[in-house]
């Protein structure tokens, strides 16, 4: 007998007598057949308890448990087609850990205030489930294929003496004797470690202090900032280009059972495999907003729903480049061939998700550097530090940021971001 076989390894266990621990999502019983609907963190499947095969104190027991309740199951694997898993236990014997009564989050429908209010609890549900299984796989994805590339993992504070965009939508706090703010991103300190080491990548928490409501936004989510010396642009983009069609390809091929939960069309996300992504400058793309009769003019940023008009004439992800110095942050290098405009990029996502990417060259040099951080209205002194990296052995480099719960939502096709994180903050919530 295997101790304890976890349920996603039940095809190595066929017509084996196996023991595992379960927790009952729900039950249903026809006379003289139980049968338990079970997880236990690693996919849900079905239990039959029949009772002439089990003692009547057993068939009396599983008679008796609750939703939720958490006991130790004995039974053998066997393959049965109706199943979504493909397998189903015959169980001969259980032990019971817990039974209580009341568990708040029923087999219904449920109001996502409610649902949120008891997330510590609706994490057991399949959809969160699923939807964590693959936000697991695209952590993953992201180490593996960096290491692959020859970066390294490099670590950013969460609290920093200044704003690394310029923008005053910080969270302050105070730290000891003076002020704080907690981070919104790591990528000033990425440029520090790419000069110390090539190639690094920060992940990691970071936030934002946007009162914001949109279907895209959370006060507390999730970068991955990888910053490269010696590369420009061109060659940044192909990196991205690679890095999400391996990152859409490893979820395809391991997290087949998540998608189908979800009702997620793997066909969907194929293309993103590809690779070939459009590279749409930013004048092209206004050209499309206007001849799509939306009311845009140059200069303008994008909102989410010109960047879902966009995203929806795409199948898989693409590039739109050279945005307008004005609203884009300081530290971008300026394009050559239109000084009003950055070598910059946003990856936007397919089926209207919009950007989940953005990077640039970085300005490298010390004296074009300085006077775009005057020109924000910057204090030089805080930012003194980050102008070292001018001063001694600076290189052309570039960057990019990845919205971790906007590629999560996109892959998984969520309606909103917060359920792509196990413990959503927004403006309106900070529990549990």
């Amino acid at each position: 007998m295997t101790d304890f076989v976890s349920i996603k390894d039940c095809a190595a266990h066929v017509d084996e007598e196996v023991n595992m621990h379960v927790w009952l999502t729900d039950k249903r019983s026809s006379g003289k057949i139980i049968f338990l609907q079970l997880r236990d963190g690693t996919a849900f499947f079905q239990g039959v308890l029949r009772k002439n095969a089990v003692s009547e104190d057993i068939f009396e027991a599983a008679k008796s448990l609750r939703q939720e309740a958490s006991f130790y199951v004995t039974g053998k694997v066997t393959k049965d087609e109706r199943s979504k898993f493909g397998f189903e236990l015959q169980i001969s014997n259980l032990t019971i850990e817990t039974n209580r009564e009341g568990y708040p989050i029923g087999n219904k429908e449920h109001g996502i205030d409610f649902l949120l209010d008891h997330r510590h609890l609706w994490l057991r549900s399949k959809r969160p489930f699923a939807v964590m299984q693959i936000r697991n796989t695209i952590f993953k994805a992201v180490v593996d294929f960096f290491e692959r590339e020859g970066f390294i993992k490099f670590d950013a504070p969460i609290f920093m003496h200044s704003a690394p965009e310029g923008t005053t939508e910080l969270f302050h706090t105070e730290y000891f004797d003076h002020d704080a703010y907690l981070s919104q991103s790591g990528q000033l300190y990425g440029e520090v470690g790419a000069e110390a080491f090539g190639k690094v990548f920060t992940f990691g928490p970071t936030f934002r202090a946007e009162a914001s409501k949109t279907r895209r936004h959370l006060t507390e989510f999730w970068m991955m900032e990888p910053e490269m010396a010696w590369m420009h642009q061109d060659e940044s983009l192909a990196l991205q280009e690679r890095f999400l069609a391996y990152v859409t390809s490893q979820v395809l091929a391991k997290n087949q059972y998540e998608l189908e939960i979800l009702g997620r069309d793997p066909e969907k996300l194929r293309p993103a495999t590809e690779g070939h992504y459009v590279r749409l400058s930013y004048d092209d793309a206004v050209k499309r907003l206007c001849e799509g009769g939306r009311d845009f003019k140059w200069g303008d940023d994008f909102g989410a729903p010109d960047e879902a008009f966009l995203s929806e004439q795409f199948d898989r992800p693409f590039f739109i480049v050279n945005y307008p110095v004005a609203i884009k942050p300081f530290y971008m290098k300026k394009n050559p061939a239109n000084p009003l405009t950055y070598l910059c990029a946003d990856v936007e996502a397919p089926e209207g998700y919009g950007e989940i990417m953005g990077g640039s060259e970085r300005e490298s040099d010390y004296d074009t550097l300085k006077a775009q951080l005057l020109d924000a209205g910057l204090n030089l002194k805080d930012y003194d530090w980050y102008l070292d990296l001018r001063r001694y052995g600076s290189v052309p480099h570039s960057g990019f940021g990845m919205g971790f719960e906007r590629v999560i939502a996109w892959i998984c096709k969520l309606d909103h971001v917060r359920e792509a994180i196990p413990f959503p903050r927004m403006i309106n919530r900070v529990q549990p």
